[in-house]
This record gives structure tokens, C-alpha cells and sequence, in this order.
């Protein structure tokens, strides 16, 4: 038995909260963008969709751990942080439950969004829902397919900042899109080392991600892609206004180019979940050079 501490411990733990931030660059840059270009910035469409998106990432970690763990993955062979169902923390049951109750909060914050920003805010909101649970369940779950990182992109990089720039200024250009996408590819690029670190055993599970059919050595060269990627789209979307994106350029793609031939060093082991946290770190100074451009633009 688990007392109430201890137990919301293995709730924290199981919400992933080091992977959260994942939701939280995309709007801070929209908003970022929304204040400084389109000089709009409703605060509380975009507070509601913070707690939203926060409640939709939670409910896709609890709903992966609760499939993964229940169909008998995730077990003590895992190279990844251990999840609640497969170390036997918790029943599946238990934590399908608490992915239910992640995706009611998101739907109820969702709400406030939607009253701001109309049917297109809730066609994306019922699509991140969905797609939430249609990522570890179904008869074709997305997590086991090829299709992942491109699910990333479009949920956490280009859906979340336009529509953040929509609820935030009633407004929607070619450069958010941009920028969506660029804050996207450093969250692809976190699910590929996952997929490049759980290979072995996805390929023994029947999975076919991307990190398995491309193979070890062109999955570097994807993670390269993604994090040179995200930098030079970075700097082409504000290069119009401002020549410091070209500072986002270099300095990115530079930082880009050590990554990989860090993940091209590292041997398929535990050691690869420390290249995870330098990839969402790698996404959050990205977030934060954009805002400093974006912010320090003249009015």
C-alpha cells in the first residue's frame, strides 16, 4: 500500500514532468509572437490553453504507460525511467483512469479556449484528444508506426503555436506556421532518441518505428536533420524582422552538429536518457532565443 505522499509521488513521476516543457515552448513563443508582431495578447485564452495542452501531454504519458504496461512492456528490461504499470507500481486500470481524468481537465480548459478562438480551436483540441490516446491504443497505435515524429511536429510545434497566436491576436501568417514547425522538429527529435534508445525491444514487440526502419546510423542523421533543422527555419521565419536571427542560425545549428555526433557516439544503453534532457534543453534555448528576438523588436 502506498500512503497519499509517497503515492502522489508515483503520479508526478508517471505525468513525465521533465518531458512537459515539450507543451509550454510552443505557446510561450506564440504568445511571444503575438505580443511583439500583432501588438495582441489575450491573457486568458492563452493561460487556459497552457493548463489544457499540460493536461492533454499528461494524458498521452499516463495513457502510453497504462498500454505499454499492459500489454507487458516497459518491464525491467526498459532502458528508459521506469513507468508505473510496467515496474508493477500501479494496475493499468488504475493509470487508464488517471489519463482519463488529464484528458476531462484538458476538455474543460479546453472550453475556455474554444469561446475565445471558435471552431477551429475546437477542431484542434478534439484532434489533440484524440490523437492523445490514439498514440498507445487502437489497432494501429501511432507510437508503433513511423508516423510519430510527424504527429510531434504537428501537435507540439505548429498546432500549439498557431493556435496560440490565434486565441492570443485573432490572427494567423505564414511566419507562426514557421516558427510552429521550428519548435516542433527539437520535440521530434526528443521522441527519435526515445525510439532510437528503445529499438531492440520496440523491433521485439512488432513495432515499426521510424529509428527501426531507417537503422542506427541514418537516425543520427534524422536527429541532425530535426536539430539543424529547427534552428535554420528558426532564423528563416524572423530573418524578415531581424538580421540577429542569423546569431539563431549558427549558433543553433552548431549546437545541432555536437548533439549528433553525441548521440552518434553513445552506444545504444541507459546512457542515451541523458541525451534526451539535452535535446528539451537544446528546444528550450531555442524557445528562449526566438522570445529574446521577438521581444527585443521595436515598437
Amino acid at each position: 500500500m502506498h500512503d497519499g505522499a509517497s503515492r502522489a509521488r508515483l503520479w508526478l513521476g508517471g505525468a513525465r514532468p521533465q518531458t512537459l516543457v515539450l507543451s509550454l515552448t510552443p505557446i510561450m513563443v506564440g504568445a511571444a509572437y503575438a505580443f511583439a508582431v500583432l501588438h495582441r495578447l489575450a491573457l486568458a485564452p492563452v493561460l487556459a490553453a497552457t493548463l489544457s495542452a499540460i493536461a492533454i501531454q499528461i494524458a498521452t504519458n499516463l495513457a502510453n504507460d497504462s498500454a505499454d504496461g499492459g500489454r507487458g512492456g516497459d518491464g525491467a528490461e526498459r532502458l528508459g525511467p521506469a513507468r508505473l504499470v510496467g515496474a508493477g507500481l500501479m494496475s493499468a486500470e488504475s493509470v487508464r483512469r488517471g489519463a482519463l481524468i488529464a484528458s476531462l481537465i484538458a476538455a474543460l480548459a479546453g472550453a475556455i479556449v474554444v469561446a475565445y478562438g471558435g471552431l477551429p480551436i475546437l477542431a484542434v483540441g478534439v484532434a489533440s484528444l484524440v490523437c492523445a490516446w490514439a498514440y498507445s491504443y487502437g489497432p494501429a497505435p501511432i507510437s508503433a508506426s513511423p508516423l510519430g515524429e510527424i504527429f510531434v511536429i504537428l501537435f507540439f510545434g505548429i498546432a500549439a503555436t498557431v493556435g496560440t497566436v490565434w486565441i492570443a491576436a485573432g490572427a494567423l501568417d505564414a511566419t507562426a506556421i514557421l516558427l510552429g514547425a521550428a519548435l516542433g522538429l527539437p520535440a521530434a527529435a526528443v521522441l527519435t532518441v526515445n525510439n532510437h534508445r528503445d529499438r531492440a525491444q520496440d523491433a521485439a514487440n512488432g513495432r515499426r518505428t521510424l529509428a527501426i526502419l531507417l537503422g542506427a546510423r541514418a537516425t543520427v542523421w534524422l536527429y541532425g536533420f530535426e536539430l539543424a533543422g529547427a534552428a535554420l527555419l528558426s532564423a528563416y521565419a524572423l530573418l524578415p524582422l531581424s538580421r540577429a536571427a542569423i546569431l539563431i542560425a549558427l549558433i543553433g545549428a552548431g549546437a545541432a552538429l555536437v548533439r549528433a555526433a553525441a548521440l552518434a557516439h553513445v552506444p545504444v544503453s541507459r546512457a542515451l536518457n541523458a541525451q534526451l534532457v539535452a535535446t528539451v534543453r537544446f528546444q528550450i534555448a531555442l524557445a528562449a532565443g526566438v522570445i529574446a528576438l521577438l521581444l527585443g523588436l521595436p515598437r
